[in-house]
This record gives C-alpha cells, sequence and structure tokens, in this order.
C-alpha cells in the first residue's frame, strides 16, 4: 500500500522534537526511567541508524503534523527497532506497515540480515501488529543494565 499523497516519511528534524514526545506520549510509551528527550538527544548522535518521522499535511493549514515515528538501529550483525508509534487517530490505517516497511528496506539497504525488537509483555496490539508483519515471537531472554540513569 503506497503512503498516500498528503503523507510523508522524513529523516526527524529538531523542528519536529515537541510533536514527537508528544505522539509517544499519546501511545504510552514513555517511562519514567527513560526521558525522551536525552533518548533523542543519544538517537542524534548515532551513526548507524536512523529516526525517522511519518508527517500529514494538513488540508487547511497546510502545516506538517508528525503522525509517526521510529528509530531504527544496525549494530553489524542486527538491526532494532524502537518508539515505533502512530497517533491513536491513524492506527489501524496501514501507517505503522508503511513506517515499518520503510525501516526494513533502510536495514537492508545497510546489509542487516535480520530485526530484532523488543514489546512490552501486556502490549497485545503491537504483539498483533508485528506479527501480521511476519516477525515471529523467539524464545530468546532479554537482560538488561542501566549504565547511565535519566533521573
Amino acid at each position: 500500500m503506497p503512503i498516500p499523497s498528503d503523507y510523508s516519511i522524513v529523516d526527524f528534524q529538531e523542528r519536529h522534537r515537541k510533536q514527537v514526545i508528544s505522539l509517544w506520549q499519546d501511545c504510552g510509551l514513555i517511562r519514567a526511567w527513560n526521558d525522551p528527550d536525552k533518548d533523542i538527544d543519544r538517537k542524534l548522535t548515532d551513526r548507524n541508524g536512523g529516526f525517522f518521522v511519518m508527517l500529514c499535511r494538513d488540508p487547511i493549514t497546510k502545516e506538517d503534523k508528525v503522525i509517526g515515528s521510529v528509530m531504527a538501529g544496525y549494530d553489524g550483525h542486527r538491526g532494532a527497532i524502537y518508539y515505533l508509534s502512530i497517533s491513536p487517530e491513524h492506527q489501524g490505517s496501514g501507517c505503522g506497515r508503511q513506517l515499518m516497511s520503510h525501516c526494513e528496506a533502510y536495514l537492508i539497504n545497510r546489509g542487516c540480515p535480520k530485526i530484532n525488537l523488543f514489546v512490552r509483555k501486556d502490549n497485545e496490539q503491537a504483539s498483533a501488529f508485528y506479527e501480521g508483519m511476519g516477525y515471529i515471537l523467539e524464545t530468546s531472554l532479554a537482560f538488561g543494565k542501566r549504565l547511565i540513569p535519566d533521573d
């Protein structure tokens, strides 16, 4: 499904920051232990990945509004996806699929053989979305250790 002419996917720019953070809040992605400004700042120093936003042009004001975002990374072994978000009023419209397809093409172009991503156990909607895109639940355990606190 092609992106409608009033939608576009572009690289994140600083002017998108406030709208992206608001989108993450609307989608329930922000947690107390992850400062969204710091996460964006860190991503902007990453040379091995992309940070994309989906824009929708308002037909009246002709201004672009951020309706989606995603961070993609590649460490030379596996790709990763973080902060995939589509505004609640655009969910179910195919925008998430378009944004993920964009990331997949981006990572394939860099030689990435596989994507790993994390979904919180209680997020059934996200699990169903990724399963519908051909992602499978793997049996690996995810371990984590915070090195720099955000608080």
